[in-house]
C-alpha cells in the first residue's frame, strides 16, 4: 500500500490491506493483534505501530515523499494462508487451464524466469 503519511484512516486501512481496526486491535478474519491505545487517534491509526505489530515492511521513498507498506508476515512467515489463489493460464493447445481443475490432488507448481 502506498501512503503519503504515517497515519491512515481506519476505513482506508481496511480497504487497502484487509486489516480492520477494532477495539481488540488490528483484525483480519479471526486473527487479531493488539494495538496500544496511542496507536489510534481520531479515527486514524499509526502506520509505524501497525507495521511493527504485524511485521509489515515499511519503506520510505524519499524522492516523492511516499511510504510503502508491505504485506503482513506475522511471526516472520510470508504466506497468510496455504491456499493458492485462483489461477488460469493458457495451456499448450491454446485453451484455458484452471488450477481449480486439480483440486484434491497434490501438485508441484514450478515458475521460471530467465532473469
Amino acid at each position: 500500500m502506498i501512503l503519503t503519511s504515517l497515519s491512515i484512516a481506519t476505513a482506508e486501512l481496511a480497504s487497502g490491506t484487509g486489516w480492520e481496526v477494532k477495539p481488540e486491535g488490528a483484525c483480519r478474519g479471526e486473527v487479531c493483534v493488539p494495538l496500544p491505545p496511542e496507536a489510534r487517534v481520531d479515527g486514524q491509526v499509526s502506520i509505524k505501530v501497525l507495521a511493527e505489530r504485524l511485521a509489515m515492511p515499511l519503506v520510505r521513498e524519499d524522492s516523492h515523499g511516499l511510504w510503502v507498506l508491505g504485506p503482513a508476515s506475522l511471526a516472520g512467515r510470508a504466506l497468510q494462508t496455504a491456499q493458492a489463489p485462483e489461477l488460469r493460464l493458457p495451456d499448450w493447445k491454446g485453451g484455458e487451464f484452471s488450477l481449480r481443475s486439480l483440486r484434491g490432488q497434490k501438485i508441484f507448481l514450478l515458475a521460471w524466469a530467465s532473469w
